[in-house]
């Protein structure tokens, strides 16, 4: 038995303290990870600027025509929903006039991507009203830069 009979109670109490301070050291790094994963996070889901969301939209309306759907392009035009039947048609007519003049002149659109700055904003009848920029590129390597006006109404994004 120890001197003071104490000692092996000492070492104990030593060896749990060294972990309980290595535990609330891991708990304390966890947490300041998490804490980050959190800001991180919030960030990333910060709403988009209305000149990224509209550029977003743009580009996936005009993926459509990648896919050669020219029907769902034109519905997210601005006010096309309005327009008197023959009209539309000659507006479905005239997108699909300009597919195979793409398709002629470059072998046709392959893919949209957005400009490095997506677009300038403006207002329109008190809604914002983006200027997209968009570069559209062809089969034959060809590389076209286009704006697209677009506007918010109701929340989606549509082509003016």
């Amino acid at each position: 038995m120890d001197v003071d009979g104490y000692a092996h109670q000492c070492v104990y109490q030593t060896e749990v303290s060294n972990v309980l301070h290595e535990f609330h050291e891991l708990m304390r790094k966890i947490l300041i990870f998490l804490f980050f994963q959190c800001l991180i996070g919030l960030v990333a889901c910060s709403s988009l600027s209305p000149e990224e969301q509209a550029a977003e939209s743009a580009k996936a309306y005009y993926d459509l025509l990648v896919e050669g759907d020219a029907v769902r392009f034109l519905e997210n035009k601005l006010g096309v929903d309005t327009l008197p039947a023959d009209y539309g048609e000659q507006l479905l007519a005239a997108v699909r006039q300009y597919q195979q003049d793409m398709q002629k002149k470059h072998g046709g659109l392959c893919e949209v991507r957005i400009a490095e700055n997506p677009g300038r904003c403006d207002t329109f009848q008190g809604s914002p009203l983006v200027h997209t920029f968009l570069i559209l590129c062809y089969a034959d390597s060809t590389q076209e830069e286009v704006i697209v006006p677009m506007v918010e109404r109701d929340g989606q994004w549509l082509m003016k």
